[in-house]
């Protein structure tokens, strides 16, 4: 199977129908995908093509990567040819009722109708050899989960662009953080004098400069917040480049970038001291809550 590789971001959602001729019958595998950590494939198929379930399994594993798959297979028309008795199965279960006969009552006889109510005593016999079976079921497979690439590949471009306008929004708050911080400082100082003057008013003592100077000092150490700025830059770039890029799998790496992101914005809300500086940190922390929802079902 070949997979489109257009496209970075794909869902973990997806649904596709496969369908195969087995002779004068049809093989149809319908496979779909949701939301999972990992992969978790299971495989359901009616009894004429049991023996195929580990391959199944096989070619999905292969192809789809994440996700949770079922996978439900159907003959379409009859492939068996007469039902066969299962002659060794009827005698051991024969000799089975026989023997509990035996226990509970003994000399009781025991009519060959009870056997009609066993399960699975009549066999057919597929008209197909195996191999062609095989065939058809790879076939079915194969086409069932190019179907649910192709969803996925859909389903990933309307996510990505959820995830770039809230990338955006992230973007142009972390811009306003960036501008409102130089001033933060020198509104502290303001304050911080202006207060000191009230309480010095009437007294003797004088406000000393070195002493205010110094608390601005710790006051701009401590709101410092350009490493956290420039670190979500730099994660929000990574982003921009594998909401771009051509990686088939960029569900987990963009769950680690969301994480830091997440972890810088509440170190920024943390040191944040004035009020509209806090309102963007709410923002930005919204946006990449909404990114990390999204990214739930990213592929």
């Amino acid at each position: 199977m070949t997979k489109p590789s257009e496209g970075a971001v794909r869902s973990m959602t997806g649904h596709g129908v496969g369908e195969a001729a087995l002779g004068d019958a049809r093989v149809l595998v319908e496979a779909r995908a949701v939301n999972h950590r990992y992969l978790d494939v299971r495989v359901r198929m009616p009894m004429d093509l049991a023996e195929h379930a580990g391959l199944i399994e096989e070619r999905v594993r292969r192809t789809l990567r994440r996700g949770r798959v079922e996978v439900i297979g159907r003959v379409v028309g009859d492939v068996c040819g007469p039902p066969v008795l299962d002659e060794d199965r009827a005698r051991e279960a024969f000799a089975q009722l026989c023997k509990l006969r035996d226990e509970l009552r003994p000399g009781e006889p025991v009519p060959l109708s009870l056997l009609a109510s066993l399960p699975d005593l009549f066999v057919c016999r597929s008209s197909a050899d195996h191999e062609q079976a095989r065939e058809a079921v790879v076939a079915a497979t194969d086409q069932a989960c190019e179907e649910v690439w192709k969803m996925r590949a859909r389903e990933g471009e309307a996510l990505a662009a959820d995830l770039r306008g809230h990338l955006d929004a992230l973007i142009a708050r972390l811009d306003d953080v960036a501008a409102k911080a130089p001033t933060v400082v020198e509104v502290y100082r303001q304050r911080l004098e202006q207060r000191l003057e009230r309480l010095l008013q009437g007294r003797e003592a004088a406000l000393d400069p070195g002493r205010l100077e110094h608390e601005v000092a710790l006051f701009a150490d401590r709101a410092d917040i350009s490493e956290e700025v420039a670190r979500l830059r730099s994660h929000s770039a990574q982003m921009c480049e594998l909401l771009e890029g051509r990686e088939e799998t960029a569900g987990k790496r963009l769950d680690f970038l969301l994480q830091e992101m997440s972890r810088e914005a509440n170190t920024i809300g943390s040191k944040a001291s004035d009020a509209e500086l806090a309102q963007h940190v709410v923002e930005m922390k919204a946006a990449i809550s909404r990114m990390r929802e999204q990214s739930q079902n990213v592929l």
